[in-house]
This record gives C-alpha cells, sequence and structure tokens, in this order.
C-alpha cells in the first residue's frame, strides 16, 4: 500500500524522512531543500526524485498546427516561393573576331528568343534581367566545358579576374534579326582605352577598345 504522507505531521515525517525537524522552517527562510534533503522527504512520501522531476518538468505541449499543415506533420515549416526559370537564348559560333587567323572565337545571341527555361540559382533572384547561354566552342576550356549551360549576371557588378560576356557594337550596320555579336573571356585589367582580356584555348590576351564594347556582363558560372 503506497505511503500517504497527508497521515503524519510534518516533523513526524521530517523524521520519517531521516532530516532535521527544522527543515520546514529553514525551507521558509532559505527557499527549495537540497536536492539530497529532498531526495529522502520523496521517500519517505512513497515517491521518488525521478518521478518528481517528471511531474516538474511535464510533457511537451503539442505544436499548433497551421491551417496549411498537414494533420500528421505538425514540423512543417513554410516554402520558400519558387524562383522564376532563367531563359535560355540561342548561342551560336559565328567566326573569329579581329583579323582573320586570329583564332579568337566571336559568339552570337539572340535574347529576343526564347530556347528553353532553366533553374534559376537563388544568387540571381534579384536580377530579372539575368540569363543563360550555351557554351557552342572549346575557345574558355577548361574553364568552361563546350556545351555547357553559363549563367549571365546581367545587374551584378563586375571585378577584375571574373569570366564575362563582352557585348560588342554592331560592326557597320544594325545586327540581324536582333542577334547580338559577344565575346566570352576572362577580363583582366581596364586600360585607358579599352579592356583586356583572356581566351584560355588557345591561350591568347587581346585588347579590345572601349568604343566597340556595349557592354559586359558577369558570368559567374556553370550550370548544374
Amino acid at each position: 500500500m503506497r505511503f500517504k504522507p497527508e497521515a503524519l505531521s510534518p516533523n513526524a515525517w521530517a523524521v520519517k524522512a531521516g532530516v532535521s525537524r527544522t527543515v520546514w522552517n529553514d525551507m521558509r527562510r532559505h527557499g527549495n531543500p537540497s536536492r539530497r534533503t529532498l531526495e529522502k522527504l520523496l521517500v519517505a512520501a512513497g515517491s521518488s526524485l525521478a518521478e518528481f522531476e517528471a511531474l516538474r518538468i511535464g510533457p511537451e505541449p503539442p505544436r499548433p498546427l497551421s491551417s496549411f499543415a498537414q494533420l500528421d506533420d505538425v514540423k512543417r515549416a513554410w516554402s520558400p516561393a519558387p524562383l522564376p526559370p532563367l531563359p535560355l537564348v540561342p548561342t551560336t559560333l559565328a567566326g573569329e573576331w579581329g583579323e582573320a587567323g586570329s583564332k579568337i572565337e566571336l559568339f552570337e545571341i539572340r535574347p529576343g528568343e526564347l530556347l528553353d527555361r532553366l533553374p534559376r540559382p537563388p544568387t540571381l533572384a534579384a536580377d530579372p534581367d539575368a540569363f543563360a547561354v550555351t557554351i557552342v566552342g572549346d575557345s574558355m576550356w577548361p574553364r568552361f566545358r563546350p556545351g555547357a549551360h553559363a549563367a549571365v549576371a546581367a545587374r551584378t557588378p563586375v571585378a577584375i579576374g571574373d569570366d564575362v560576356l563582352v557585348r560588342l557594337r554592331p560592326a557597320g550596320r544594325t545586327q540581324r534579326g536582333g542577334s547580338e555579336r559577344v565575346l566570352i573571356m576572362q577580363l583582366l585589367k581596364r586600360t585607358g582605352s579599352g579592356f583586356e582580356l583572356r581566351q584560355f584555348n588557345p591561350d591568347l590576351t587581346v585588347h579590345v577598345d572601349a568604343a566597340d564594347v556595349d557592354a559586359i556582363l558577369k558570368i559567374p558560372g556553370e550550370l548544374i
């Protein structure tokens, strides 16, 4: 039969627990008893320190369900809104830039045409003008793989050492069908008259006059 502490007087309960009869006055003056004294009192009451701790802590309260959460998944959190896809524009080889035999690959892109929609990297979430191109040549190997898709960040500042897409001004008459001639290279430096750029395959350093450049856009990297 379980012992009922209310059947004993406070002093008798203290004696049964093996503690001083002044324990109650001490608790009134100084607060909670020591862990050892508490354990003795609980044993005398037919309980235990473990049971007391369980009652004191209590079970974890249930988490409220949102109106959008599944009933069997109270830990479900809000998901961020999906990012809009990144437009992939057509990219083709357009011969060589500069003099014949320069071995500097020139490309043509058509920003007004949509070839595909690719997943947008989170780093381009705030750039509505970003797009993607296809690396159609091998002039940037091994930095970029032929056939890979590369992101172009239209609103990200460009720094020395960045891979870039250099949009060239139309030579003579306007480009056909809204197409644009571009170079894909690494930006080495800015000079007083233009830009120094590097092609990796073959490894060449070229200078492009500022008058020939319409814009320089950063290429953050390949899309995986």
